[in-house]
């Protein structure tokens, strides 16, 4: 056998390989024996019928089929060992010539791994954005605890505040006058503060009493799920049955040990201990994300579009269990973010993605990082924790789902360059942008 290789654009390398003619013969005559043990063949025990009656009962189409099938897998495992090629993907066959009696010719291609030279990536300076704690966190969190916290009590001496909790019967009508579908409850309970229902909805209960019965009007939202009644306008009506207030806790020794501490001052230090623990949990993902950035600045890889365009779907598979899990579909954020942004956003984010596995891969084997029986069964115990699962169960998982142990060995091999090149360049936090400071305050704003 003849093994040729040929290196062509986009790292994918083409191989010439010829089976001399009496391999091809081999190859052919066992194809067709097995072949012919389980088909019936009138006249012929099965195995038994001659190769020229397999030809003319399956063809010999179907027969080279096969024996290239029981073929080609060695051979390619013999060349990419012997080649030494580092490939990312399974040979295709191009194409092949196979005439029974002469050499058998065939031609494949493979997509190898991006080479490319990495220059400086240890004893850099490298600048990360330092997050900064608003000045109002600790107020916000001390309130959300307090908020969480909060009972209800009954009033019957005023009407409906904006903060209040409403029972209520209401029945919906369209403009028509017809009772709107699903548009009705009896002794419904409403937030009126965190309301979900039709904008405008909440609002209206507002400055109402227990027992009275009234009528609202609201407009259906332009992008409702219901086309009939998206952008429709609608009248409610309401009947109260009862209102309830929030009664929020006074921060005292006593609040502080029915949530667990011993006194409002170490209630106080456990918060501002989890803002810190926050800060350095959000400054060493910058430092993490700044570092493979300066890497790549300097840095040129060739990364062939097929390989972007499997790590982009795996990324919209992602994205659309994502959205699943948080009850909305990919044709909800087809609409809302538009197709070209999904895909331009994923495509980037896609490439960004392969580009950091390849420099991981790489320092890795420059510095001899490696993942230790140590390293598994640390992650093994995190996964355990994390999933609720015993070690036997996350073993068993592992050894049934080759995929999934091999991410979770990329994932450990991962973490321990990312740990290297955070210890062994100096991160020097600066000051946040000015933008991103916006960006930040919306987001927490948001939450």
């Amino acid at each position: 056998m003849k093994i040729e290789l040929e290196k062509e654009k986009n790292n994918v390398v083409k191989m010439n390989i010829e089976f001399p003619a009496k391999d091809a013969v081999e190859a052919y005559n066992r194809a067709s024996m097995r072949i012919s043990q389980h088909i019936n063949i009138p006249g012929f025990r099965r195995g038994k019928a001659p190769r020229n009656v397999v030809e003319q009962h399956v063809g010999a189409e179907r027969i080279k089929y096969e024996a290239l099938e029981a073929l080609l897998p060695k051979v390619f495992q013999q060349a990419i060992k012997e080649n030494d090629l580092d490939v990312i993907s399974q040979p295709t066959v191009d194409s092949y010539d196979f005439n029974v009696g002469e050499d058998l010719k065939i031609t494949a291609k493979v997509e190898v791994r991006p080479e490319f030279e990495l220059k400086d990536y240890k004893g850099m300076t490298v600048d990360v954005e330092e997050y900064v704690i608003p000045e109002d966190a600790y107020e916000k969190s001390l309130q959300n605890m307090l908020d969480r916290a909060v009972t209800y009590e009954v009033v019957v001496d005023r009407p409906a505040k904006e903060d209040d909790l409403v029972k209520f019967d209401f029945e919906g009508f369209n403009e028509d006058g017809e009772k709107i579908e699903h548009g009705d409850g009896k002794n419904y309970t409403l937030d009126l503060a965190h309301s979900r229902f039709i904008p405008g909805f909440a609002e209206q209960l507002v400055g109402h009493n227990v027992d009275e019965e009234f009528e609202i009007n609201v407009n259906f939202p332009e992008d409702y799920h219901e086309a009939k009644l998206a952008g429709a306008p609608a009248t409610f009506k309401i009947k109260i049955h009862e209102i309830k207030q929030k009664v929020r806790p006074e921060l005292n020794e006593e609040f502080a040990k029915k949530v667990g501490f011993d006194s409002v001052e170490a209630l106080e230090k456990d918060i501002r201990d989890f803002l810190q623990k926050d800060k350095e949990t959000r400054d060493r993902r910058s430092a993490e994300i700044a570092v493979f950035d300066k890497i790549l600045e300097n840095v040129e890889i060739d990364v062939q579009p097929s390989m972007i365009e499997r790590e982009q779907q795996v990324l919209l598979n992602e994205y659309k269990q994502r959205l699943a899990q948080s009850g909305f579909t990919f044709e909800q954020a087809l609409q809302q973010q538009g197709e070209e942004e999904i895909l331009k956003s994923s495509h980037e984010d896609a490439l960004k993605r392969i580009k950091n596995t390849l420099v991981i891969d790489k320092i890795a084997k420059l510095e001899n990082i490696d993942m230790t029986t140590d390293d598994m069964q640390a992650k093994v115990a995190e996964m355990q924790n994390s999933y609720g699962l015993d070690k036997t169960e996350v073993m068993k998982q592992l050894a049934m789902n080759p995929t999934m142990l091999s991410a979770v060995s990329q994932q450990i091999l991962s973490e321990k360059v990312t740990n290297f090149l955070v210890e062994n360049n100096k991160m020097n936090y600066v000051a946040p942008k000015a933008e991103n400071k916006k960006s930040s305050k919306k987001s927490k704003d948001a939450e």
